[in-house]
Protein backbone atom coordinates (compact mmCIF):
# COMPACT_ATOMS: atom_id res chain seq x y z
CA UNK A 1 0.00 0.00 0.00
CA UNK A 2 1.25 3.28 -1.09
CA UNK A 3 1.60 6.49 1.67
CA UNK A 4 -1.52 9.13 1.22
CA UNK A 5 -0.67 12.10 -0.37
CA UNK A 6 -0.87 15.45 1.05
CA UNK A 7 -4.97 15.44 0.40
CA UNK A 8 -5.76 12.15 1.49
CA UNK A 9 -4.06 12.51 4.89
CA UNK A 10 -5.81 16.28 5.16
CA UNK A 11 -9.33 14.04 4.66
CA UNK A 12 -7.98 11.77 7.34
CA UNK A 13 -7.37 14.28 9.87
CA UNK A 14 -10.05 15.92 9.47
CA UNK A 15 -12.62 13.07 10.08
CA UNK A 16 -10.34 11.91 12.66
CA UNK A 17 -10.64 15.45 14.79
CA UNK A 18 -14.77 15.30 13.68
CA UNK A 19 -15.27 12.14 15.49
CA UNK A 20 -13.15 12.89 18.51
CA UNK A 21 -15.50 16.41 18.81
CA UNK A 22 -18.30 13.94 18.76
CA UNK A 23 -16.94 11.90 21.06
CA UNK A 24 -16.38 14.70 23.27
CA UNK A 25 -20.04 16.37 23.10
CA UNK A 26 -21.54 13.10 23.23
CA UNK A 27 -19.58 11.53 26.49
CA UNK A 28 -17.51 9.14 24.20
CA UNK A 29 -21.09 7.45 23.41
CA UNK A 30 -19.63 5.22 20.01
CA UNK A 31 -23.13 4.61 19.14
CA UNK A 32 -24.43 8.73 18.67
CA UNK A 33 -21.15 9.28 16.72
CA UNK A 34 -21.81 6.43 13.96
CA UNK A 35 -21.88 8.71 11.03
CA UNK A 36 -18.51 10.21 11.68
CA UNK A 37 -17.02 6.88 12.42
CA UNK A 38 -17.94 5.52 9.23
CA UNK A 39 -16.16 8.75 7.62
CA UNK A 40 -12.88 8.33 9.51
CA UNK A 41 -12.73 4.38 9.07
CA UNK A 42 -13.60 5.87 5.10
CA UNK A 43 -10.90 8.20 5.05
CA UNK A 44 -8.28 7.17 6.67
CA UNK A 45 -6.05 3.71 5.94
CA UNK A 46 -6.82 1.01 8.62
CA UNK A 47 -3.52 1.11 10.50
CA UNK A 48 -3.70 4.59 11.14
CA UNK A 49 -7.63 4.09 12.38
CA UNK A 50 -5.71 1.70 14.92
CA UNK A 51 -3.29 4.05 15.92
CA UNK A 52 -5.75 7.14 16.32
CA UNK A 53 -7.94 5.38 18.29
CA UNK A 54 -5.32 3.66 20.50
CA UNK A 55 -3.97 7.51 21.39
CA UNK A 56 -7.09 8.89 21.81
CA UNK A 57 -7.48 5.95 24.64
CA UNK A 58 -3.86 6.99 25.67
CA UNK A 59 -4.92 10.59 25.77
CA UNK A 60 -8.27 10.44 27.76
CA UNK A 61 -6.64 8.23 30.38
CA UNK A 62 -3.55 10.90 30.35
CA UNK A 63 -6.29 13.38 31.18
CA UNK A 64 -7.46 11.03 33.90
CA UNK A 65 -4.68 10.94 35.71
CA UNK A 66 -3.75 14.48 35.45
CA UNK A 67 -6.73 15.59 36.96
CA UNK A 68 -7.81 12.59 39.58
CA UNK A 69 -4.20 11.55 40.27
CA UNK A 70 -3.53 7.72 40.59
CA UNK A 71 -5.75 5.43 42.96
CA UNK A 72 -4.18 2.51 43.73
CA UNK A 73 -6.28 -0.64 43.64
CA UNK A 74 -7.00 -2.62 46.70
CA UNK A 75 -6.11 -6.24 47.19
CA UNK A 76 -5.86 -8.18 49.36
CA UNK A 77 -4.54 -7.74 52.72
CA UNK A 78 -1.05 -8.20 53.73
CA UNK A 79 -0.18 -9.54 57.40
CA UNK A 80 1.09 -7.45 59.00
Amino acid sequence: MSAPNSAARKACWEARDKLWKCLDDNGDKAESCQKFQSEFEGNCPAQWVKYFTKRRDFLKYREKMETEGFTPAEGPNQPS
